[in-house]
């Protein structure tokens, strides 16, 4: 059995926080300079992350690409600052951001994200249709889609406004389809 790292002895800073890499136990974020560990995704949720994933790299446009599990910086503070970075189940980012990382390091940025995607767990409910949902908004993401998995499957597609944050566009079963940003259609029943 692995023990636990150390805690920090100051809030991070997103460089500082990048510069930790993998924990082994799960997966961590930041929030407001403090790590926060969850355990690893239970095998439902991963099986449907890798479908969703399947479908919509199908459907991308040349200029997207989309990310499983991957640190998001959400830059809601300068870099100096305590920093905000979340692990969303999937992102679709701009390209260049995936080129960006490779020349400079670092993580992908919430500037670099056109949709922010999260599947609901037992344990992440609240956090993903309300706090992160907050976030998501406040680092000007444009649209955060939330998968949940209780019978019947749901998106719900949320897409952000300049004077409301987030609005939402509906809750779909079955299927969801939409033209914004691109042109897509989700079979939400393959994903259970």
């Amino acid at each position: 059995m692995s023990t636990l790292p150390e805690p920090p002895s100051h809030l991070l800073t997103i460089a500082e926080y990048a510069a930790l890499g993998e924990v082994e136990t799960g997966y961590t974020e930041l929030v407001e300079g403090r790590l926060l560990m969850s355990p690893s995704p239970a095998p439902r949720h991963n099986r449907a992350s890798g479908r969703l994933f399947t479908q919509l790299d199908q459907q991308l446009p040349e200029d997207l690409d989309i990310v499983q599990d991957v640190d998001l910086d959400l830059e809601l503070v300068a870099p100096n600052q305590p920093g905000f970075s979340r692990r969303p189940d999937l992102v679709i980012v701009r390209k260049d951001a995936l080129d960006r990382v490779d020349r400079e390091g670092g993580l992908l940025r919430a500037s670099e994200t056109v949709v922010v995607m999260e599947i609901v767990s037992p344990g992440s409910r609240r956090t993903d249709y309300h706090v992160k949902r907050s976030e998501y908004a406040d680092a000007n993401i444009p649209h955060y889609w939330i998968v949940d998995l209780a019978d019947p499957v749901t998106l719900t597609a949320c897409h952000r406004t300049e004077e409301f944050g987030y609005l939402d566009s509906g809750t779909f079963t079955g299927a969801f389809t939409t033209t914004e940003p691109f042109a897509v259609r989700l079979d939400l029943d393959r994903l259970r």
